[in-house]
């Protein structure tokens, strides 16, 4: 059995990746821009948390104002790297991230759409969130 602090971080992580699948169009792009600004933000608090022993040394407060002030610059440079994630694949390895990228749309819709959405509305996928291709099976 979860704890409850698993199961409500668990609950925000799914209601977050909801908001960022409706407005980034429920798509690869979407699934490719949370998974992109969630390792950044993991890799910018890292480093952040790695050098607080040496900040808090200078007062408390300071140290304090000053990593926040941080995280919310790393967090707003993270949305702008996120926003540009295919770029990244793209740049990866050219000319295989764009063929690699290519063949992420092709078949993300095919194998992982369904069971992202599965997972974040439960099984009940709302109408907005549906494919044209959707509407036509039904």
């Amino acid at each position: 059995m979860a704890s409850p602090l698993v199961e409500r971080s668990h609950g925000a992580c799914r209601e977050w990746f909801r908001k960022v699948w409706r407005v980034r169009g429920g798509g690869l792009y979407a699934c490719g821009f949370a998974v992109t600004f969630i390792y950044l933000e993991v890799g910018s608090l890292a480093e952040d948390l790695s050098g607080v022993g040496a900040v808090f040394s200078g007062g408390a407060v300071a140290a304090a104002a000053g990593l926040f002030i941080d995280f919310l610059i790393d967090s707003f440079t993270n949305t702008i790297a996120a926003l540009m994630w295919p770029v990244a694949v793209v740049r990866w390895a050219p000319p295989w991230g764009a063929v690699a990228l290519g063949l992420a749309y092709w078949l993300f819709p095919i194998y992982l759409k369904k069971p992202i959405e599965n997972w974040m509305f439960g099984g009940r996928v709302p109408a907005d969130t549906r494919d044209a291709a959707d509407d036509e099976k039904a």
